[in-house]
């Protein structure tokens, strides 16, 4: 016997979305205090709500819950950044490829890039951006693998609002996208996912200078073979 997951309450669910966009545009910085009590008067409904809305934040990694410094929002560092890297550097190409093989539709991907374009402020662009890439990976055929890569594009998302504080480089990441798309669109999955993947490991290396990471490796880089100058840059 199955059973089917319990719908998060209106409110809590309202709550849980606003704090989300607080952090995921930068009002709430990382490391910042999440108090109950002060987001439940913020919000205008009791500590209930606000309790299971930090609960499910915490299970996506937006959020660090601790027994002495109560709810923090999480902290972006070299290491955050390599784990969820890692993941989407294993995983995002190769569903790609099996999307473009399997000749599923990418006009979501499309119309997720008109958005990115038009987007006035930074929020709506993270967005639209996290739009295309799912838009590439959810038709894989593989409802896993697509489960697997949605459960840490929270995470993503954070690691880019705080790169984009640093460093706005939506530019060059559009003009990635762009190139991504028009491959995967002429049916190349091969080039299309060495696209995707060279275009996750570029902003990990704009993001994150290489000394920031042990060793110098970066995700999704191979170590320097026999007399190799070094990493790439």
């Amino acid at each position: 016997m199955t059973f089917a997951p319990s719908p998060i309450p209106s409110r809590t669910q309202y709550v849980l979305e606003a704090i989300k966009h607080g952090i995921l545009t930068g009002r709430l910085t990382p490391g910042q205090a999440l108090v109950e009590t002060e987001l439940a008067a913020q919000f205008g409904v009791s500590k209930t709500p606000v309790r299971e809305a930090l609960k499910t934040l915490a299970g996506t990694g937006l959020v660090v819950m601790s027994q002495y410094k109560g709810v923090t929002v999480r902290a972006v560092d070299a290491a955050m950044a390599r784990e969820v890297y890692d993941v989407r550097l294993l995983l995002e190409p190769e569903a790609l490829r099996r999307s473009i093989r399997r000749g599923a539709s990418l006009e979501a991907a499309q119309e997720a890039l008109v958005r990115a374009d038009e987007a006035t402020d930074s929020a709506d662009r993270s967005l639209a951006n996290r739009e295309f890439h799912r838009a590439l990976y959810v038709p894989c055929g593989n409802p896993l693998l697509a489960r697997m890569l949605d459960e840490v594009r929270d995470q993503a998302a954070l690691v880019s609002a705080v790169a984009w504080a640093a460093n706005p480089s939506w530019q060059t990441e559009a003009e990635e996208h762009r190139r991504i798309l028009r491959l995967a669109l002429d049916g190349d999955a091969e080039a299309a996912g060495e696209a995707l993947h060279e275009h996750i490991a570029c902003f990990v290396r704009r993001a994150f200078p290489e000394e920031e990471f042990p060793g110098g490796q970066l995700p999704g880089q191979e170590p320097p073979g026999p007399g190799a100058g070094g990493t790439a840059p």
